[in-house]
């Protein structure tokens, strides 16, 4: 079991303020790495309003080569307070994570990958469905509570509950997303 840093699972209700959190962070990491961030985004549930959330600001870094990446990001964003974290590779592959903040709950995360990897398009859509989509951001509400309730400090547990709700909402945010033309 993997445990969530200094205790259990907290999923607190939806701050005003994590979007500002974000720019803040944004901001620090895009002078970090200059131009070689292409994109970053707020992504997670932090990134949709009124949505209940582990209170952790999940940053999406988009970078033009993620073995590049490997040589030119990973100190540049420790300089910014973030650990490394790499042996999460076999549950995030084509990514590279970072963490900042003291254990359970940190707060941030950083993904870094290339636009072009699918999980990039999945993380997005995924977030913008939930936010265009105010019943099901509420259905994922639901589970996400009844999950840290019953998973405690057991963040695989947690994640696994969550991934039937994530990989179906996606499909169906990738419908509405052809639907409407974006």
């Amino acid at each position: 079991m993997e445990k969530y840093g200094a205790g259990s699972i907290v999923v607190s209700d939806y701050d005003p303020n994590w979007p500002i959190l974000f720019e803040q962070e944004s901001t620090r990491i895009k002078k970090a790495l200059g131009s070689f961030a292409l994109a970053i985004e707020h992504m997670g549930s932090t990134a949709v309003p009124g949505l209940p959330s582990k209170p952790i600001i999940d940053l999406l870094v988009g970078v033009p080569s993620l073995e590049e990446a490997k040589e030119r990001c990973i100190e540049p964003i420790r300089s910014l307070g973030y650990n490394y974290v790499p042996e999460y590779v076999s549950w995030l592959p084509g990514e590279l994570f970072f963490r900042k903040g003291p254990p359970g709950p940190w707060t941030h995360h950083v993904h870094l990958m290339e636009r072009s990897y699918p999980r990039w398009e999945a993380l997005l859509v995924f977030r913008d469905y939930l936010r265009a989509h105010s019943e099901a951001a509420q259905a994922y509400a639901n589970i996400k509570r009844a999950l840290a309730a019953s998973s405690v400090d057991d963040i695989e547990a947690y994640r696994i509950g969550k991934h039937i709700f994530v990989e179906e909402t996606t499909v169906k945010a990738r419908a509405w997303r052809a639907h409407a033309g974006g």
